[in-house]
């Protein structure tokens, strides 16, 4: 029996049953989109876990006083480490692993401008704060150095910020006056989608001037440990994600000889390091997202097991039509072909359509703008590749066994069934 007449059976047999056949391949169509969806869904949480922490900055540490646990030069453990702006500069000067480094000052003040009022949260930062921050404005410009180095009363608007003092008005060049101070307006940063932040809240709900009028105009309040020249916290770059332990170990070391406090007491200090968060999140992500693979190539399998049924019940009701071409003249080998083909076309026909259909949902999907906590699917090359992968084994182990079974009947035996 040549391939042509194989084929031409295999049709005529699949017409035969068509609703059969439609609810036999309906359970890999679906594996194989499940395969696609559930793992274009996981790395799509991934990539946009990522894409909100990237709005926070990239390779940053964000550094606080801590509490020292431990005997350090004559000083004894349980003492307050008081961060101070000449911790910033020594910082910029000493540590060569460190790219970049801005002190934060933060403030809440009560903001006035001609059409409203509120006491959002400011923050007094270094210029280059900026950039590594991923801040942008979508309006005026960013702090300039000669900013900072004047002292110049100046301020950028978070979106949310601008919103609320200036609703509906043009912001920039207005005068925003912050516990008595008249303050320029030069700037309003483009809408962040932050799903995190520290201290005071996500950037569109903040102000931003220059640190220099901030120390000057609203210095912290003077009590036992917090002076002229505190700072809330440090925010550094590290140069090199290569060596991003070397940078935080330089950190220990320098602000640990500043401060009489032990290198090696991470207590002193309190450290959120976005590169292991972002290694955490990812490593999260990957778990959910070989989860969700597994599940969908189980489903596959399960209906690989439906295929394999039918067939053998294909088998069971073809007996007398297996003795009668046995008993014309073909062999087991025909016969094994015959309903191996069957099978085969099948699986081949509903995961070819599987995979269309989940490829389709998949780019339809991703072209749609959707809330932010639903994310866009990405197109998995590999779960395609696995996904085929296991669609062939099923074939042959799902299409193999019945055709096996039909090839080993007696004609006789065949010929006696009713």
């Amino acid at each position: 029996m040549n391939i042509l007449e194989v084929l031409r059976q295999t049709v005529a047999s699949i017409a035969a049953h068509k609703l059969r056949s439609f609810l036999t391949m309906f359970g890999i169509i679906w594996g194989i989109t499940s395969v696609i969806l559930l793992v274009g869904l996981g790395k799509g949480f991934s990539r946009d876990q990522k894409e909100h922490l990237k709005t926070i900055g990239v390779d940053l540490a964000i550094i606080w006083g801590g509490r020292t646990s431990e005997q350090a030069g004559g000083y004894a453990a349980g003492r307050p480490v008081r961060l101070s702006i000449e911790d910033a500069y020594i910082i910029k000067d000493e540590a060569y692993l460190i790219k970049t480094v801005s002190p934060e000052l933060r403030r809440s003040v009560a903001e006035v401008s001609r059409y409203n009022a509120a006491s959002r949260p400011v923050r007094g930062v270094w210029p280059d704060y900026q950039r590594f921050r991923s801040l942008k404005v979508q309006e005026g410009r960013l702090m300039s150095d000669d900013d900072e180095k004047e002292g110049r009363r100046v301020v950028v608007l978070g979106v949310e910020s601008r919103d609320q003092l200036f609703p509906g008005k043009p912001a920039i060049g207005e005068t925003l006056t912050m516990n008595g101070s008249p303050y320029s307006v030069i700037g309003v940063l483009e809408k962040k989608k932050q799903n995190g932040s520290y201290g005071s809240g996500p950037d569109n709900t903040q102000l931003f001037a220059p640190y220099s009028s901030m120390a000057r105009d609203y210095p912290p309040p003077e009590r036992p440990g917090i002076s002229r020249g505190w700072i809330n916290n440090l925010v550094v770059e590290v140069a090199d994600p290569e060596h991003h332990e070397e940078a935080m170990q330089q950190i220990y070391q320098i602000l640990g000889r500043e401060h009489h406090f032990d290198p090696r007491d991470k207590d002193a200090l309190f450290i959120w390091d976005t590169l292991d968060g972002s290694k955490l999140v990812e490593r999260i992500f990957d778990i959910m997202t070989l989860f969700f693979g597994a599940v969908a190539l189980m489903t596959l399998s399960l209906g690989g097991i439906g295929v394999m049924n039918i067939m053998l019940v294909a088998v069971t009701e073809r007996t007398r039509e297996i003795g009668v071409r046995k008993s014309l003249g073909a062999t087991a080998h025909d016969i094994r072909n015959q309903f191996f083909a069957e099978s085969a076309t099948l699986m081949l026909i509903s995961g070819g359509l599987g995979l269309g259909i989940g490829l389709g949902i998949c780019l339809v999907v991703s072209s749609v703008d959707l809330p932010d906590i639903v994310p866009h699917p990405v197109i998995s090359p590999l779960a395609i590749v696995v996904s085929l992968f296991t669609l062939g084994l099923i074939t042959i182990g799902a299409g193999m066994y019945p055709a096996q079974r039909a090839a080993a009947l007696s004609p006789i035996e065949c010929l006696r069934q009713e």
